[in-house]
């Protein structure tokens, strides 16, 4: 069964979310959801995907980011792959990776399996 995800936003530092944005880059951006952003919190952001999926962007306390793939059913949110400890210059990519739910391998949840 898939982890529930934690929603609480204690373990995230503050970050400027344009700033945020513009590291994962416009043209990443506007491939996961169309240049429309969800929610931008204290510590990051969230990118609606397609079929409840999201991909959530948040800065941890030692400059790093954690990148997630959630799916969204009903009041339930399902982590469905995560990768921490992203450095910036690889943040577009791995942003990019989480939005592909339907055959890429993202953390430890494999799709095709």
């Amino acid at each position: 069964m898939p982890a529930l995800l934690d929603t609480t936003e204690d373990n995230w530092a503050d970050c400027d979310t344009r700033t945020l944005l513009a590291t994962i880059g416009t043209r990443n951006v506007a491939a996961i959801s169309g240049l429309r952003v969800l929610q931008h919190k204290r510590g990051g952001v969230t990118l609606p995907v397609a079929s409840g999926y999201k991909v959530t962007v948040d800065l941890a306390g030692n400059d790093t980011y954690t990148v997630r793939r959630v799916l969204v059913r009903g009041t339930k949110v399902f982590l469905k792959g995560e990768r921490t400890d992203v450095y910036a210059e690889d943040l577009g990519e791995a942003a990019y990776q989480a939005s592909c739910y339907v055959n890429v391998k993202f953390g430890d949840h494999d799709p095709m399996a």
